[in-house]
This record gives C-alpha cells, sequence and structure tokens, in this order.
C-alpha cells in the first residue's frame, strides 16, 4: 500500500484520528488516513510542521537510496526484518512517485543518492502541506504534548498550548498516532520526553541513544585548535570488535574540537556505540593512504629525503600532508617521526595504511543526527499498535530501529507512518475493537 493507493472504506461517519507529532512519519500518516475518509487532527508542539525535516534539506534533502533491495534492507541491521514489512508497504520506488506526485521531480547522485531536483526541502514540504490541507488535515500547531491525564486509565491526552492546558477526551477519538521522533535536536521537538510517559502505561521501551553520532578522541590543544572542522578525505576505516562482521568502508570524516564525526563514523557509529558501552574504549583503524598498496607507499618513504625537510619528503613521495601529517604528530615528535623514516619506512609504511584511533565516548544524543532505542516493536502488533495501549499506534524514529544516513532513516519513517495510517484503518473497521483509553 502506498499513499497514493488509499480509498475510503467507511459507510457511515468517518473515523476520528489524533496524530501527535508532525513530521515525516506523521504527515505520511496523515495523509494515508485522509485518502480513506478518515477525520485527521494533527498536533506538534513547534509553531510549523517538518522542522527537523526542513535542516535535514538545509545541504540537499537526500530523499532515499537506489541500490538495490537486499543491501538496502542490510542497512537497519537487527531490525532488518521489521523495517522490511514497512518498505513493503511504502518502497524507495513508491517515494520516488509520491514526490512525483507533488509535483517533485528526483535524481539519483553519483552517490546511488536520491534528491529532489532542486535539491531543497520546502518545496516538497509546501506542495505536502497544501496537499494536506485541501483533503482536510486540521493542524494544531504549539500543541506540546505532556502524556496522559493522571489516573488508572489514559482516558485524556495532556496538552500544553499558548492559551493554556488542554485536555483531549481520548474516547472522542477512535485512534491516536504517536510519531514524536526520537530525542535528538530537541530544539527541533524531537526531545524524547514521552519515554516516561509511555513507560508508566507499561509500554516496554529501549534506552533512547545517540545514531548517527561523533565520537571523542582527546586531541591536543594544537591540533584541536589547527584543525577542527577540517575534513579528513578518502581513508579506509577497519573496525572488528569480533561481534559481527568487521566494518571496512572508505570515505570520509571531519575532524572536530575534540574528537570525530561525519558520514564516515556515522556509518560505523552504531557498533562504535555500542563497543564504548561495552568495553569502555573502541579502535578503528585507519588506511590514511588507500590508493596506495603497502610496498608502493614503503618504497616512497624510503627514498632519500635529500634536502627536503620531513613534512615535504612525505608530502611529495608520499601524498601525506595537512591534517593526515598533523595525525601523526599526536603520536610522535618530528624527531621519532624522522628516525622512523630513515630506519624503518616500510614498518612505518605499515602503521599509516593502519593507523589505530581510539574513541572514548559518543557524542551526548542532542547533538546526534538521529537517535537509537524507544518503543521495542516487541511492544507493538503488526499493525504497529501498542499491546500495552489498544488504539495506540506508534510511527518514526520513535520505534527502536536505526540506520545510517544516505536516505534510509527517511525512506523508513516515512513508510513506519503508512503502515501505522493502515492499522488504524484495520482496528477502526473491527467490530469488536475498543475505544481508546477503555482497556
Amino acid at each position: 500500500m502506498t499513499a497514493a493507493r488509499s480509498t475510503a472504506p467507511f459507510s457511515t461517519l468517518p473515523p476520528r484520528v489524533a496524530i501527535i507529532g508532525g513530521g515525516p512519519a506523521g504527515l505520511m500518516a496523515a495523509e494515508v488516513l485522509l485518502q480513506a475518509g478518515a477525520s485527521v487532527d494533527l498536533y506538534d508542539a513547534m509553531p510549523s510542521v517538518g522542522r527537523k525535516f526542513l535542516l535535514a534539506g538545509k545541504g540537499g534533502l537526500n530523499l532515499t537510496h537506489s541500490e538495490a533491495h537486499e543491501s538496502f534492507l542490510g542497512r537497519y541491521a537487527e531490525r532488518t526484518v521489521q523495517v522490511a514489512r514497512w518498505l513493503s508497504a511504502f518502497s524507495p520506488q513508491d517515494l520516488r512517485d509520491w514526490a512525483a506526485g507533488l509535483g517533485i521531480k528526483t535524481f539519483v547522485g553519483s552517490s546511488g543518492r536520491v534528491f529532489p531536483a532542486e535539491m531543497k526541502a520546502a518545496p516538497l514540504l509546501r506542495a505536502w502541506l497544501h496537499r494536506l490541507r485541501a483533503a482536510g488535515l486540521r493542524l494544531h500547531m504549539r500543541h506540546r504534548w505532556q502524556g496522559w491525564q493522571q489516573g488508572d486509565a489514559p482516558t485524556l491526552l495532556r496538552f500544553a498550548t499558548p492559551q493554556g492546558a488542554l485536555l483531549l477526551e481520548v474516547g472522542r477519538v477512535d485512534a491516536v498516532v504517536l510519531a514524536l521522533g526520537g530525542a535528538s535536536w530537541p530544539q527541533l521537538g524531537s526531545d524524547g520526553a514521552w519515554a516516561p510517559w509511555l513507560a508508566l502505561r507499561g509500554v516496554d521501551l529501549a534506552p533512547l541513544q545517540p545514531a548517527n553520532c561523533g565520537f571523542d578522541v582527546g586531541w591536543s590543544a594544537y591540533f584541536s585548535q589547527r584543525f577542527a572542522g577540517v575534513p579528513v578525505k578518502t581513508v579506509r576505516l577497519f573496525f572488528d570488535d569480533g561481534q559481527d562482521q568487521p566494518f571496512d568502508r572508505q570515505g570520509e570524516f571531519v575532524v572536530t574540537a575534540g574528537g570525530v564525526e561525519g558520514s564516515l563514523v556515522y556509518a560505523a557509529s552504531a557498533r562504535l556505540r555500542d563497543a564504548i558501552a561495552r568495553d569502555g574504549h573502541a579502535t578503528v583503524m585507519l588506511d590514511l593512504l588507500p590508493g596506495r598498496s603497502l610496498p608502493q607507499l614503503g618504497a616512497a618513504l624510503a627514498k632519500g629525503r635529500g634536502a627536503r625537510s620531513l613534512p615535504n619528503h612525505l608530502k611529495e613521495h608520499a601524498g601525506l600532508d595537512g591534517v593526515k601529517a598533523a595525525l601523526l604528530r599526536e603520536r610522535w615528535s618530528a624527531e621519532q617521526l624522522a628516525a622512523r623514516v630513515a630506519s624503518d619506512p616500510l614498518g612505518l609504511a605499515a602503521e599509516l595504511k593502519a593507523w589505530p584511533l581510539t574513541l572514548s565516548a559518543a557524542r551526548p544524543i542532542v547533538e546526534a543526527i538521529s537517535s537509537a532505542g524507544g518503543v521495542r516493536f516487541e511492544a507493538l502488533d503488526e499493525h504497529a499498535m501498542l499491546s500495552a495501549l489498544p488504539a495506540v499506534f506508534c510511527a518514526g524514529e520513535m520505534i527502536d530501529w536505526e540506520a545510517p544516513t544516505g536516505g534510509y532513516l527517511l525512506s523508513a519513517s516515512l513508510a513506519s507512518g503508512c503502515v501505522a495510517a493502515a492499522g488504524v484503518l484495520a482496528w477502526v473497521l473491527r467490530a469488536d475493537r475498543v475505544k481508546p483509553g477503555s482497556a
């Protein structure tokens, strides 16, 4: 099922659904429900919807990825089976077709990532909201959900609004969709405040953790001041913690004041985060010069320096300069490095092909691109309904899954909104269903 294929199945009064959260998952759930004839109210804490979506598109909105289906699914690691069910409802190609239906052309970049032709999120979001409003979506902005009114049953949804507290009687709606995001970028609305409220209602949660995050290294003051913000280009990162297949990928990352971040680091961040939690640290191996074989690099370093300075020798013969050369000085003095070049060029070459970098901690979740943890899949039925709270469904990043950057996060979030909406539609058509809060 895609957002474009739903048809209205209701012959009596349309069901009323409350969606809490105006990110991609919540908006997609609203679209599917509206197309099926439901009456939908969407509540969000921010002044406007899609704040994180717009931020993600600031440097070019990465919608999805064009890689083969099996490879795509593998990006979701231990949650591959569950996310595969979402993507069967709304595939990467469905996403591109959906965008085209909004008048947004897409293209595949050289990396295989899929982008809007204009490389911006705002035109897509404007077109989407125009269609949703035309379909009858009612938006309630600056309505910050604060859980349920205290009591034995969740009969009242509590919101803080500019006009004061608002209590929404759950019995007045047929279903509730929670699409509250994770806990990264709290300034955009995803602050994880919902976790204790669900836990109090018996929902099984995994701890919220940073995903697609940077890590602390502990640079010298000179290196930090001189190279913070500088990209380390064309390296290969290898990590083997003995828990799974080794991570081995070429790419680039960025030096920060205290450590590292960027696409290559993000791709390995789940493994690195878990290793640090388990062992107290994680050591990766960097091939600083992946374009040169060990014999080639050793022969280049063995060439006589002549009158050249050590930095010029490393640059001219080994292609090592800038931030990569400075990494060596984090470990050796100039005299020690010169001695290694002179006495053991092949040994130095081997170290440059497997340069150890020890990471001591993941950066805080508020700095992360996304988050892991949240509502466990085991707490949901196959239709994304909470077992502990009948008629309450979940979608998006608040569920316990994670994926690297590259379009995988947005694809799965949108697909989860489709699945939650389909679950709502199946639920409201059941003769034996109960109202939210009557369990």
